[in-house]
């Protein structure tokens, strides 16, 4: 088990199915997150909310939000977001967390308890590699049923080291779902869910991201 799976995932949860698992510590994810984006986390999540098209007035929907970290940095520029994630603790932490303009579900991101059309963004990040690789498929189409006509998507996820040594280390740290994570395969599946393909790119320091619209 890798070491991340042990400081912050259910020791009681699945280890085989090839993604990230469920994350049930939230204050020592803050702080490797913190630690993982070299002091730069905000920048680089500021420029995501950029990416995605938020503006004053937009309807945000945030998916496997984990403690909120987006989920506020996209208030700060929209005014109202919904973040989803499956882990209660993840989400009492984000509702502690976060101002009255942002709402939480305890729910899976291929059920969300919404309306159909009610979201004008929806956006995502380092979320997806911890989503059954059986299931992601379903989690874009139902974020297409949630966005309104020319609604916008984002999705950043882990883009694993290109190098062997760099491969190895984040296996050994973070498991299988990171070092393998196929973010080439994002476009083509936001794709098949309906959606028109934007752009994609990386974004420093690991990051990957894919931009679409409804």
């Amino acid at each position: 088990m890798a070491l991340a799976r042990r400081l912050l995932g259910d020791p009681h949860g699945p280890a085989d199915d090839h993604s990230g698992g469920l994350i049930t510590a939230p204050k020592r994810y803050e702080l490797m997150a913190g630690a993982a984006f070299l002091g730069r986390r905000r920048a680089a999540y500021d420029r995501l909310v950029g990416l995605a098209g938020v503006v004053t007035g937009d309807r945000v929907l945030d998916i496997g939000c984990g403690t909120g970290y987006l989920t506020r940095r996209a208030a700060a520029a929209a005014g109202a977001v919904v973040g989803v994630d499956p882990s209660p603790n993840m989400i009492a932490y984000a509702r502690r967390a976060s101002p009255p303009s942002c709402a939480f579900h305890v729910a899976e991101g291929r059920r969300v308890p919404e309306e159909d059309e009610s979201f004008d963004v929806a956006v995502s990040s380092l979320a997806v590699h911890h989503i059954e690789p059986g299931q992601r498929a379903e989690t874009f189409a139902e974020v297409f049923r949630l966005l309104r006509p020319g609604g916008r998507l984002l999705i950043a996820d882990f883009r694993p080291p290109r190098g062997a040594i760099g491969s190895r280390f984040v296996g050994v740290m973070a498991g299988h779902a990171m070092r393998h994570n196929p973010v080439e395969q994002y476009a083509p599946a936001i794709a098949a869910a309906g959606f028109t393909i934007i752009d994609e790119g990386d974004l420093k320091p690991f990051l990957h991201y894919v931009r679409a619209r409804r």
